[in-house]
């Protein structure tokens, strides 16, 4: 059986995604955690590797923060910012196309035992629901009216699960857990200035994953997004952003086909962008 690798943030950083797939056993196939895109020094490279891994087979991609941003600023909804660098996939003659594939790819992705997302899951949830609320963000983008939810998907409130949330306010919330959480309360509420490590959150807040009596605790879960805690492992917790858009690396680790312990799993690092910027 194929051995499947989780890959941490890619950011287009081009180069090193190519280095890291001749490094991964050829017959290996990947998942990639989001933010696909921006900041790198590729982000079309990045891009078009990325759409032909998936279509051969070898490869899905779940959506990150970045990979909506860009969705937005294509739909004319949002304005380019400083540091990104998608103006190359806006001016590509497969742009249409490049945008299209993006638009269906999966907000998170299970076997039934293990789950992988770019930002994190919000203690209410267990596995199924997980799946269940991805799979509300996947109908909006790819729906003939996915404009109006990109218009309507940002925004801080609400901040907290609620079952009875409707229409854009519930879809917002869903979306910020998968894309751009990393602290909340025991109760589930977010938190989305802090970028800081583990002990560093808000007064009140605690990383989402060491959320007491959280529903997916007996859930391996791989996630991305949170680059400065680098290579996270905690029982049932990998996190796989190692900063390679900031002169980090890039890695990919093995996900588990079963519950073993994932000590045991092999992880494989390139070298990242040595971005000019970086701190």
């Amino acid at each position: 059986m194929s051995k499947i690798y989780a890959v941490g943030d890619i950011q287009g950083c081009a180069p090193s995604l190519k280095t890291l797939v001749k490094k991964l056993p050829k017959k290996s196939k990947m998942i990639f955690l989001g933010d696909l895109v921006n900041r790198g020094p590729d982000s079309l490279g990045a891009l078009r590797q990325l759409k032909s891994l998936q279509e051969s087979g070898r490869a899905e991609c779940i959506l990150g923060n970045h990979d909506l941003h860009l969705l937005a600023i294509d739909a004319g909804l949002r304005k380019t910012k400083g540091l990104d660098t998608v103006e190359s996939i806006l001016k590509a003659p497969d742009r249409a196309e490049l945008i299209h594939w993006i638009r269906n790819r999966p907000m998170a992705l299970s076997d039934g035992n293990v789950l992988t997302v770019h930002a994190g899951v919000l203690p209410q949830w267990d596995l199924q629901q997980t799946i269940e609320c991805a799979h509300e963000v996947e109908k909006a983008l790819r729906g003939k009216s996915y404009k109006n939810f990109l218009a309507n998907m940002y925004g801080n409130t609400p901040n907290k699960w609620n079952k009875s949330l409707k229409g854009d306010e519930r879809l917002r919330v869903i979306t910020n857990a998968l894309t751009r959480m990393r602290f909340c309360t025991s109760g589930g509420t977010m938190e989305f200035a802090s970028k800081e490590g583990l002990e560093n959150g808000p007064k009140g807040y605690m990383p989402w994953f060491t959320v007491p009596k959280r529903k997916t605790a007996g859930t391996l879960i791989y996630f991305g997004h949170w680059s400065t805690l680098g290579l996270l492992r905690r029982h049932n917790v990998i996190g796989l952003d190692t900063g390679c858009v900031w002169g980090g690396k890039l890695t990919a680790m093995e996900i588990a086909t079963s519950r073993k312990d994932s000590k045991g799993l092999e992880i494989i690092q390139v070298a990242g962008y040595d971005h000019p910027l970086r701190m």
